[in-house]
């Protein structure tokens, strides 16, 4: 790739972190960014998942006393996720890179509905909670762990919408299980992918850091930012790269 490709991979992480520490959705932007310097939809989408895995165990060691409180609740959880993603991881790397082309602005478009739209699904779930059956619970978190080895952008929301069925304590204990399960998702899902040899490492590396770093800034930022506004942005600059790449033909 050319200097100043890596600079907008570098640029780009750095913002998604940052976006992730405020609102969540700086895959709208990191993804993105991969295709638009040439990398192959299929190997931008390992290569992004790979990168924002190391955004998530940072955001878990925020939660360790929420998650240590609920490890029996996610146990099951945990296990049912790593088999989804590891489906889902499989599905994409038996999906004709063609077809993969064609899919991602309509996957963005839907990752930005869930964003846009997940906030009030957990609000109107956890309004009218009830503790369901296991196994419909289990067969849902199996849906969305597929979705996020698929995929992922926009999956947190999902799994905030099924955790609203549970009798948590607090929002932060959901946030919790939330991000160990995207732990197990994100991660399981980069075996498949390292052994197909989809990741383009240097890349990953690189927007790792700078996402760890964005993480950080935008941390340190977030009681200065608006949560609502820098939401709306994020929905707005989803759309836009959704557009953008069915212009460009992908």
């Amino acid at each position: 790739m050319l200097p100043h490709a890596w600079w907008l991979l570098a640029v780009a992480a750095f913002v998604g972190g940052a976006i992730n520490s405020v609102a969540g959705g700086g895959s709208f932007l990191s993804f993105p960014a991969l295709l638009f310097v040439g990398v192959p939809p299929i190997v931008a989408n390992a290569t992004n998942n790979t990168a924002m895995w190391v955004g998530v165990i940072g955001s878990a060691r925020g939660y360790r006393k929420e998650i240590a409180e609920q490890r029996r609740l996610i146990a099951p959880f945990f296990a049912i996720s790593l088999l989804g993603a590891t489906l889902g991881a499989l599905l994409l790397l038996r999906t004709p890179s063609t077809l993969f082309e064609r899919m991602v602005p309509w996957l963005l478009l839907a990752a930005v509905a869930l964003f846009a739209f997940g906030p009030r699904i957990v609000a109107a779930e956890r309004a009218r909670a009830e503790h369901k059956a296991s196994w419909v619970q289990l067969a849902a978190q199996f849906g969305v762990a597929i979705y996020g080895g698929y995929f992922g952008a926009g999956m947190g929301y999902a799994m905030l919408a099924l955790l609203a069925f549970f009798p948590l304590p607090s929002v932060h204990a959901a946030n919790g299980i939330k991000n160990a399960l995207a732990i197990a998702i994100n991660g399981i899902a980069i075996v498949p992918f390292a052994i197909a040899r989809v990741i383009w490492w240097p890349q990953a590396i690189l927007m790792a850091a700078a996402a760890m770093l964005g993480g950080y800034v935008g941390a340190r930022l977030a009681l200065r930012v608006s949560s609502k506004a820098m939401r709306a942005a994020v929905i707005v600059l989803g759309i836009t790269m959704a557009i953008a790449l069915f212009f460009r033909g992908v």
